[in-house]
């Protein structure tokens, strides 16, 4: 299944629980997907839309001043695969990158990226290859 046959799923299920706040999340998703020329979208996709969810609902948290956890984030990121920790990242990086190769750290970045996907955070990625 899918990751947007799984978010369709739980719409339907969120419905029958009378449960509106995970109801109204995932109809936004849902929306975000229709703005997609595709009817179809790969996880890659679904995972791209939520992040920007995120991102968007993260920012209009600090301008309204709120620093709590928001439901919508919570449960957008329920459908997030499992970020990759910064250990194991340091570990691959030992293990795979030979920083000469490389003009400069930085361009490090391009293979490891590859290799973790969305499961590791580009900035966090950066900071990583600071300390090397």
């Amino acid at each position: 299944m899918t990751l947007q046959e799984q978010i369709k799923k739980d719409l339907t299920s969120a419905i029958k629980e009378q449960n509106s706040i995970k109801k109204d999340t995932i109809r936004v998703i849902m929306g975000e997907f229709g703005r997609i020329d595709k009817k179809a979208l790969s996880d890659d996709d679904v995972i791209k839309v939520l992040k920007k969810l995120i991102k968007s609902e993260k920012e209009l948290l600090e301008k309204k001043g709120d620093t709590g956890e928001s439901e919508f984030i919570k449960i957008a990121e329920s459908y997030l695969p499992a970020m990759a920790s910064e250990e194991e990242i340091i570990d691959w990086i030992k293990a795979n990158i030979d920083f000469s190769q490389f003009k400069n750290k930085m361009q490090a970045m391009g293979p490891i990226m590859k290799h973790f996907g969305s499961a590791a955070d580009g900035s966090m990625v950066k900071e990583l290859l600071k300390t090397f």
